[in-house]
């Protein structure tokens, strides 16, 4: 059983910076990689980021690129996302979660509020 847990959201101002972090708990699931993900007011949920578990490569969304990054805690289950140059497109919920497989995203946490106020 997989359970995810973001933490760390909550008011900043433009051009400020937050750290989320997902505190994950893997049992005897292997998991390929984690994920950040965002959802905005009235729109989907989009990726952000992810970080293959085993070699920690990285991928970034565009909007995250040179602002955003992901790292993991070594031999341990966290994730973090630390966002800088934070601007009020970036109010959402963000959600962490996890890919057992090459595409599917299996696991979900329940998702931590930012908002970037102007």
């Amino acid at each position: 059983q997989v359970r995810l847990a973001e933490s760390g959201g909550g008011l900043v101002s433009t051009g400020g910076s937050l750290r989320l972090t997902c505190a994950a708990s893997f049992g005897n699931v292997y998991v390929r990689a984690m994920g950040w993900f965002r959802q905005r007011p009235g729109e989907e949920r989009e990726l952000v980021g992810a970080i293959g578990w085993s070699g920690g490569s990285t991928f970034y969304a565009d909007t995250a690129k040179g602002r955003f990054t992901i790292s993991r805690d070594n031999g341990g289950d966290t994730m973090y996302l630390q966002m800088n140059s934070l601007q009020p497109e970036d109010t959402a919920v963000y959600y962490c979660a996890a890919r057992t497989g090459p595409t599917k995203w299996d696991y979900w946490g329940h998702g931590t509020h930012v908002t970037v106020s102007s």
